[in-house]
């Protein structure tokens, strides 16, 4: 028989899912101001859902379980990975690497004998993914989606060319994360286990 914190953490778990699919109500709230509109926004960026619920949990284990367990419980979970996603998304996405990125794919597509436009879409659709292999998947992503929001999102104003470039960007993030053990955040919690070296994944 599952234990009551057991259960809890069920439902609270169930209940992030749920705030996730439901963070443009919030968001619809947080426009229409009003005194409670920061609280509204708070929960209606999808970042912080499950950093919200996971606090609640641990208010629950705190009550229910004890002060001293719920400190033990977060000592034993290691955000070494999800610490470093982040530090690797803020890095890359600050002006310095942004602009020479941009630079580097400029140049690129300078050299494709196609017109500079397209020459540009190709290049950040398919190099920078591959870019991946060597400063990790999370880091492709957001040089990708960045320099796609400015040379391409801002002007085109069909959604279905937007969305269709976001899917192939994913599948081309992923095959480009890949090609290297430490790169791909899937890759790297089993390459230890099965010994997957750089050159295994090459």
């Amino acid at each position: 028989m599952p234990t009551t914190m057991e259960i809890i953490a069920t439902i609270l778990f169930a209940t992030a899912i749920i705030h996730t699919f439901s963070v443009p109500v919030f968001a619809r709230l947080a426009n229409k101001g009003g005194p409670h509109a920061g609280l509204w926004h708070m929960l209606s960026e999808v970042e912080a859902v499950f950093g919200v619920w996971a606090f609640i949990l641990i208010v629950f284990i705190s009550v229910f379980i004890g002060l001293d367990q719920a400190v033990e419980y977060m000592d034993t979970r290691n955000f070494t990975e999800p610490a470093f996603v982040f530090a690797i998304m803020v890095v890359a996405a600050s002006r310095p690497i942004l602009e020479m990125v941009s630079k580097l794919v400029k140049v690129i597509a300078n050299v494709l004998p196609i017109r500079n436009e397209y020459a540009m879409f190709f290049v950040t659709m398919s190099v920078v993914p591959l870019f991946g292999s060597l400063i990790t998947e999370p880091a492709a992503m957001t040089l990708a989606a960045l320099l796609l929001r400015d040379q391409y999102f801002k002007r085109s104003g069909r959604a279905v060319f937007k969305y269709f470039t976001i899917g192939v960007l994913f599948v081309n993030i992923s095959i480009g994360g890949v090609l290297t053990s430490y790169a791909a955040p899937p890759v790297l919690m089993v390459a230890q286990t099965f010994n997957w070296d750089t050159a295994y994944m090459a």
